[in-house]
């Protein structure tokens, strides 16, 4: 029988998930890990609303996080900060979930620990950088991969583009995980409180980023002069947020702010009409794999990191012409059939957590 692993989580601001994907894996892989018997420590931010020493048997570590006040540079001095706490315990393996701020930082990390970088999706392609910071972004990958023991990716089309960058490294790909709802979750209390009725909706969630090309989708839902709702959740409180709702707020678009109530999320997009996914430079969206256990039809970005996931079970847009026609459909196919047994096969949690447990081990 295998000896229990020490396991710490860097690179995330913490459990349980009010922000993202890593922030949602972290949740799900500690929680697993722990009941696969391993000792699972995740660094949590200091601005964290959750403030206890554990969650689920997950202990956290409060580390100070300046971005609050400083900005982006606050979150290069917060994982300096978790790094260093690192240096001092005795973990077995450290999973290091992305590289952009933490991999200046590569010749701190623990020598005694082993090290699985997840490596993220293609940061120097986002919009809001510029190009000082996409150059610099594109150094911080390599300094990643310089003293990682393993390299993960969450997409076959993130796996591909590692291979061809890092032809040397070993890259694995193990997707992310969703779980499919039983009815008794479905918790339609959400539709009362915003107003909606079944089908009555097109639904986004996401934060507010260009690169998730929100802004096409309400341009194109603007245009159309459609009465029909479209529904955006996502916190709009960055500066380009605040620009979307200003801009495009109105009687037939309502922004809801975040919402990170699982079965909240689920009702919305089981009773939306369209779930529309614009992501376009991220890998493997959790969101994504979450609206294909749920959703009924699903519209999404023409990329490769889409149809990777998808396939042939969604519609696909590329530009605000494309996606106004398959906004004007009066007929919807449904394709949640097919959508969860893609979730069952290849984004199975048991099935992930036992793909880092053996990784873990590996580099042991």
């Amino acid at each position: 029988m295998k000896k229990a692993l020490n396991i710490a989580f860097l690179g995330t601001r913490g459990i349980p998930n009010t922000y993202g994907g890593f922030e949602q894996c972290a949740e799900f892989l500690g929680k697993g890990l722990v009941e696969k018997g391993h000792q699972v420590t995740v660094y949590n931010s200091s601005n964290h609303s959750y403030q206890l020493p554990s969650w689920n048997g997950v202990n956290l570590i409060h580390c100070n996080d300046p971005e609050d006040k400083l900005g982006t540079i606050g979150q290069f001095i917060y994982d300096l900060n978790c790094i260093r706490h690192a240096r001092h315990q005795d973990y077995d393996v450290i999973i290091q979930f992305g590289y952009t701020s933490s991999s200046i930082w590569n010749w701190l990390w623990p020598k005694q620990s082993s090290h699985i970088v997840n490596m993220d999706g293609l940061e120097f392609q986002r919009d809001k950088y510029g190009p000082i910071t996409k150059r610099f972004l594109k150094w911080a990958e390599s300094w990643a991969t310089f003293r990682a023991s393993a390299l993960v990716a969450d997409n076959i089309g993130i796996q591909n583009y590692l291979k061809q960058r890092f032809p040397s490294k070993e890259i694995r790909f193990i997707s992310y995980g969703a779980d499919i709802p039983s009815p008794s979750e479905n918790n339609e209390s959400i539709l009362s409180e915003l107003k909606l009725s079944p089908n009555s909706f097109d639904l986004i969630i996401c934060r507010m980023e260009p690169e998730n090309s929100v802004e096409t989708m309400l341009q194109a839902q603007k245009a159309s002069g459609s009465n029909r709702l479209l529904v955006v959740v996502g916190n709009t409180s960055n500066a380009y947020g605040q620009k979307l709702l200003d801009q495009y707020s109105g009687a037939n678009i309502i922004f809801t702010q975040g919402i990170y109530d699982i079965h909240a999320l689920n009702a919305l997009r089981n009773n939306c009409r369209f779930y529309l996914h614009g992501h376009t430079v991220g890998g493997t969206n959790p969101s994504l794999l979450e609206a294909m256990a749920n959703a009924h039809s699903i519209v999404a970005h023409d990329n490769e990191f889409n149809r990777s996931v998808l396939g042939e079970n969604a519609s696909y847009f590329s530009k605000t012409q494309d996606f106004s026609t398959l906004l004007s459909r009066s007929e919807v196919v449904s394709n949640l059939a097919q959508t969860r047994e893609v979730i069952r096969q290849n984004h199975n949690w048991n099935h992930i957590i036992n793909k880092y447990e053996a990784i873990c081990y590996e580099v042991v």
